[in-house]
């Protein structure tokens, strides 16, 4: 048994785990993405609760997009200027200390729709200088030739949470509402608080002290810069933000699919999220054992492309059971297309412009909120199945349509 254990540690997909920064980011990641999956159901859970209202479920996704656009460009800059572990646990720790609010006013009655919307807001911009932060780090803490499997591994970790979040949020909120639901999130993210004040010292970086005194809206525009012209990360950012805008906001309206379309409640939500987890985990895992293998462009593209033709199919789907088949199928899609994006990003970009790169990518993966309003809006007008088709249908288009026009794309290693 040890020497299997041993062998384990020794495969290419976990050797990463050898390193003590790496394994504390993956707690950062594990404990972190719990809390954020949990409030990916709970959040529309509450606010559903509140209101009834179909466009307001849009909105308190859709308004992370606020803070998307306002601070997205800044935070990247300030990753590749400041201390990415500084930034890291305190950002963490906010996002806590505002699920924390949430379950008191829950708790005491007090809570009212206005506070959701405040919360998803604040919990937005810790979350848009939580990504570029946590995964920059990624990079600096194992050697190159390991980034892939590395990358997998976190994706693994995500996907992890992915299952297990929405699940635990459901259970949780059919057993004491939403206000022990947000109790356990804030929970979640002070203990990855916690690991993140523990991250050892960091490589230094070169010409940090020359970015500094560079102009933030000039750091900001050759971030931009470089992206744009770098082929293959340009291709992996357009490809998450087809995902994100048109693909991805089909989860946003599952409160109503459980709800009045499937009749499975909250706990049956959970386990809709919970099915592309285990898709996602599928996925992940392909990545973490083979990612080094796989062309990249290849499969990011394709996935991409199936992703929204799968997603037409639930929209339509009259069973449950069927449902969470095509949950499964997604899931899978969607890491495939979005975690080989992450590694196309990172392994493309210096380190000078990492997180500029990775605020990029963050940007396009954070625009599901804008594709939430959207959704929202003509579910509103024509009905939440004919959004869900409508939404996959331009998402698969869309994707077509890039590899059309940058042909090369499928041909990123």
């Amino acid at each position: 048994m040890q020497s299997f254990f041993s062998a384990l540690g020794n495969h290419r997909a976990f050797i990463a785990l050898k390193y003590r920064n790496f394994r504390l980011i993956t707690g950062c990641q594990l404990f972190g993405n719990l809390g954020t999956w949990m409030d990916e159901l709970s959040r529309g859970w509450l606010i559903y609760q509140l209101t009834d209202s179909v466009v307001q479920l849009g909105l308190a996704r859709g308004i992370q997009f606020i803070p998307l656009l306002l601070f997205s460009p800044f935070a990247g800059s300030a990753v590749d200027r400041y201390s990415r572990k500084t930034l890291l646990w305190v950002s963490q720790g906010l996002t806590g200390l505002v699920f924390a609010v949430l379950a008191v006013l829950i708790y005491t009655g007090a809570i009212a729709p206005w506070h959701v919307y405040v919360a998803a807001v604040v919990a937005g911009i810790m979350q848009v200088i939580q990504h570029p932060a946590r995964t920059s780090l990624v990079s600096t803490t194992v050697p190159t030739e390991y980034l892939v499997n590395a990358i997998g591994l976190t994706s693994l970790i995500y996907n992890a949470a992915r299952l297990l979040g929405p699940v635990m949020a459901g259970a949780i909120i059919a057993a004491s509402d939403t206000g022990g639901a947000f109790a356990v999130q804030a929970a979640f993210l002070f203990l990855a608080t916690v690991w993140g004040i523990k991250l050892g010292p960091l490589p230094k970086r070169e010409g940090i002290e020359q970015m500094r005194r560079e102009p933030y809206m000039q750091s900001i525009v050759k971030g931009w810069k470089f992206a744009w012209h770098n082929e293959p990360v340009r291709a992996g950012i357009l490809c998450t933000t087809i995902t994100s805008m048109l693909i991805f906001p089909f989860a946003t309206l599952l409160p109503v699919f459980a709800r009045d379309l499937l009749h499975v409640g909250a706990s049956g939500q959970g386990m809709l999220l919970a099915a592309m987890g285990v898709g996602a985990l599928i996925s992940a895992g392909i990545i973490t054992m083979s990612g080094h293998r796989l062309q990249r462009g290849k499969v990011m593209l394709d996935s991409a492309w199936i992703y929204g033709l799968v997603i037409v199919v639930f929209a339509y789907s009259p069973w449950y059971w069927l449902s969470l088949v095509i949950m499964v199928v997604a899931g899978i899609c969607h890491v495939h297309a979005n975690a080989l994006v992450n590694t196309v990003v990172q392994s493309y970009s210096t380190e000078e412009y990492r997180g500029r790169t990775m605020a990029l990518f963050n940007m396009s993966q954070m625009l599901v909120t804008a594709g939430s309003m959207v959704i929202g809006v003509l579910a509103a007008a024509i009905g939440p199945q004919d959004a869900v088709a409508a939404m996959g249908f331009a998402g698969a288009v869309g994707t077509g349509a890039l590899m059309w026009w940058m042909p090369h794309s499928r041909k990123i290693k």
